[in-house]
């Protein structure tokens, strides 16, 4: 419940990154299978630590990779270690491989937070004010502007590169 109220009741309200929504839970019940299994195995701390580490290590390689794909990466690693973990199969380990694929069909649903989009637009105007920024952008895009952070402005050559929240109509 903690991190449905973390995911959906903070961080997207104030947010709005869908992306990020199946990559929190993904991490979140990964991490929970694994370290349920982990604590209840005769595996040592260290080895337990050590795939931690590993799979922290995901997110800084995958430059190519979006949130999403980052997130069902690290389900499957959660999975294949839970399968690892326990060569018999316990309705421990089925359980927990059924709230990670839950997880991630809650949290990567189609229908969830659609009308949100994020994009990265070169405007050919610098333009300084935020709130001129962003009714530019809300007229550009026909939609409304949940958030606009700019990236760079260059005012020799008359541009702005934002990254853009907005919410279709």
């Amino acid at each position: 419940m903690a991190i449905i109220t973390l995911v959906f009741g903070l961080y997207f309200p104030r947010h709005h990154r869908r992306d990020l929504v199946a990559a929190y839970i993904g991490v979140n019940f990964g991490v929970l299978a694994v370290s349920t299994v982990l604590a209840s195995s005769t595996v040592s701390f260290g080895l337990g630590m050590g795939l931690f580490g590993v799979l922290s290590i995901i997110r800084l390689r995958s430059l190519e990779i979006d949130q999403q794909e980052i997130a069902y990466y690290f389900t499957s690693l959660a999975i294949a270690l839970l399968a690892g973990l326990t060569p018999e199969p316990s309705p421990l380990t089925i359980g927990l491989m059924a709230l990670l694929v839950f997880g991630m069909f809650l949290g990567d649903h189609p229908r969830l937070f659609s009308e949100y989009r994020q994009v990265l637009i070169n405007v050919d105007r610098a333009i300084v004010d935020e709130a001129e920024l962003r009714e530019h952008l809300a007229t550009m895009l026909g939609a409304t502007v949940v958030s606009a952070n700019i990236v760079k402005l260059d005012v020799v050559n008359d541009s702005t590169l934002v990254t853009v929240r907005f919410r279709t109509r």
